[in-house]
């Protein structure tokens, strides 16, 4: 492993998945004419894959309760098809439907699909997998973090363009598989 969650707040697996296991998901993904698509938990494929045992034997660590998918989302980024993300944190989780519940809020609709931020209560027992199914580097979607960020909390843009002062931030350059 390349990182250490506990300390900087991610974790890369080189080889996770082989050429094969890469190529077999792509072709039941298909093809996309924008740069992403959402509830992938509805694609078999997808859905199999995040309870793996390969997956779950990675996440099992670093979560108090017994991992469970909520979302799935299939990014292609290129020169053709590809977006400006401000840094961020991940936030919003993907529901059924809406109810209204003390600390959960705002509220969106994405892809049709209501979406809501949660309390840093539940954030922190949440783990993102972040599976590359081509080389990814700048020009396409690297993963960029500044490390150890990711025990401060819910954070204000303010805050986190201080943050981006105070670390250096890391771009991993990821293989296919990883």
């Amino acid at each position: 492993m390349n990182g250490d969650i506990e300390q900087h707040g991610f974790s890369v697996v080189a080889n996770l998945f082989a050429h094969s296991e890469v190529e077999s998901l792509l072709a039941a993904l298909g093809s996309l004419s924008t740069a992403g698509r959402r509830g992938l938990l509805d694609v078999p494929a997808v859905a199999g894959l995040a309870v793996s045992e390969k997956l779950l034997k990675l996440v099992r660590p670093h979560v108090s309760n017994v991992p469970r998918p909520v979302r799935a989302i299939y990014f292609d980024k290129s020169a053709d098809a590809n977006w400006l993300v401000a840094w961020h944190q991940d936030l919003t989780l993907a529901v059924r439907e809406r109810v209204d519940v003390p600390g959960f809020g705002p509220w969106s609709v994405k892809a049709g699909v209501p979406h809501v931020q949660a309390p840093v209560e539940l954030l922190e027992q949440m783990l993102a997998a972040r599976i590359h199914l081509d080389d990814c580097d700048e020009t396409n979607g690297a993963l960029r973090v500044l490390r150890g960020t990711h025990r401060l909390g819910r954070l204000s843009s303010e805050r986190i363009q201080q943050l981006r002062k105070e670390h250096k931030d890391v771009v991993y350059h990821a293989s296919a598989g990883e």
